[in-house]
């Protein structure tokens, strides 16, 4: 019997595996990638008697794989937060899928291990950019604002390290990152240990970051505001967690972050706005390579002809949205 654990390699993706394997180690099969690789659970070869964990992954794109891990005789798991179209009924397959805007994986291996390893389902709530719950879950268990600022800050940099077109974008590998985590009982003993990737995250965000602050603004209007990125790693790396911070210091607009790459095409970073938080899947969806959840989604692979018909669209969605 193999074990198998497929998850995104974002802060929600990793944090809640790692509240799995704090609760339950074993030796698995990792199979991750960078945030926007998220057709994970297709890549496998799956055997019979295979146990398979998936997180963080919108099960309608990863169907394929799962048909097919079942169909080989695996059990598998399915837990995310994502659009999961039709879920198949399967005496093999387990699922725990909650699409609310205010919910991530983590959140719910949190609600299924009882609270167990509870600040690091707030570390990766504040890392998923749902910040008002991150914050009331933080203050509910009596935190600092030290100890607060400290865990977003965590959540924020282990998010940033999943954006890129490929691994080698990434300061640090996600299975490597997760393993490394993973010698750490607590948040605040990673953040303890100067060792620990928190520390090498942080001088790399702050260098990005400040190259992120001459971004092009590309377009802007009442309704949206759209950056542009160039064609380097440090763009990309940024594109995520620079929506981030757009959509929460300026919370009427959507937010669009281009990162241009080598072929003339964009990788696509929409934020719905913080005040309407609804929409950014539907939108992105519409084009090909499009995905993700009413609050935050994105484009892998955007035509640059098609970035008006854009920014048309989400115009028109969030002008029509605005008084709901």
């Amino acid at each position: 019997m193999r074990y198998i654990d497929i998850f995104n390699g974002d802060a929600d993706g990793i944090l809640a595996l790692l509240q799995l394997r704090l609760a339950e180690p074993r030796q698995s099969l990792l199979v991750t990638g960078v945030k926007r690789d998220n057709q994970l659970a297709v890549k496998p070869q799956y055997e019979e008697g295979d146990v398979v964990t998936v997180l963080d992954l919108s099960l309608e794109k990863n169907i394929d794989g799962v048909n097919r891990a079942l169909k080989a005789g695996a059990r598998v798991h399915y837990v995310d937060h994502h659009r999961p179209g039709n879920i198949p009924e399967h005496e093999l397959l387990t699922t725990q899928i909650d699409t609310s805007v205010d919910v991530c994986t983590a959140l719910l291996i949190d609600k299924q291990l009882n609270g167990r390893f509870h600040l690091w389902a707030i570390t990766a709530a504040y890392g998923d950019n749902l910040l008002e719950v991150a914050e009331g879950l933080a203050v509910a268990q009596g935190l600092s604002l030290q100890q607060r600022t400290q865990l977003k800050d965590l959540g924020v940099l282990i998010n940033y390290n999943s954006y890129g077109h490929s691994i080698a974008d990434l300061h640090i590998a996600p299975a490597a990152l997760y393993q490394a985590l993973l010698a750490y009982y607590s948040p605040f003993d990673a953040i303890a240990d100067l060792s620990s990737p928190y520390h090498r995250l942080r001088i790399a965000y702050a260098e990005d970051m400040q190259k992120a602050q001459l971004a092009e603004v590309y377009y802007k209007s009442d309704i949206l505001k759209v950056v542009k990125l160039p064609d380097q790693a440090w763009a990309r790396r940024v594109s995520g967690v620079l929506g981030n911070d757009l959509a929460n210091s300026d919370p009427e607009r959507a937010h669009i972050v281009l990162s241009q790459s080598c072929s003339g095409d964009f990788m696509v970073s929409l934020r719905a706005p913080k005040n309407n938080k609804q929409g950014a899947s539907q939108i992105c969806s519409t084009f090909k390579t499009g995905g993700g959840r009413e609050a935050a989604a994105g484009i892998n692979c955007l035509p640059a002809d098609n970035i008006e018909a854009l920014l048309s669209v989400t115009e028109q969605f969030y002008a029509s949205s605005s008084g709901e």
